[in-house]
């Protein structure tokens, strides 16, 4: 069970990490929309693990490559805004998420595209656990 701690840094760090994202994006990367889904931080606070949409999606990898390459510049970056919130900032891990993937290929599959998953379930991929 999170903490009401545990969810206002995730917050805070959601939003601030999104503007950090964000504005990399506008710098160097038109056409491409970075977004920050959700934010978990553990009970001892020492670790958040931000969760990432990109669209497009054919540049998904890349973009999360980036991302986890740059991390300590995304930190000290975070650590800078976050400053007069945090004492501590917590060691960030970055994954890709993956939602809106997955209700797309329901959407799909309710418009009849792609076969029926009703009739054959196997043509809907089955979730992992993160």
């Amino acid at each position: 069970m999170e903490t009401n701690r545990q969810k206002k840094i995730a917050g805070v760090l959601q939003e601030d990490l999104a503007e950090v994202l964000q504005h990399a994006a506008r710098d160097g990367m038109k056409g491409i929309i970075i977004s920050i889904t959700k934010v978990k931080v553990t009970s001892d606070l020492s670790i958040a693990k931000v969760y990432v949409s990109v669209f497009p999606k054919d540049k998904r990898d890349e973009i999360i490559e980036g991302i986890r390459s740059n991390k300590a510049l995304i930190k000290h970056e975070l650590a800078q805004r976050t400053k007069h919130q945090l004492r501590r900032m917590p060691e960030l891990s970055f994954f890709l998420d993956d939602t809106l993937d997955y209700i797309e290929d329901i959407d799909a599959s309710l418009r009849g595209e792609g076969g029926n998953p009703i009739e054959n379930p196997e043509l809907l991929d089955k979730r992992k656990r993160k």
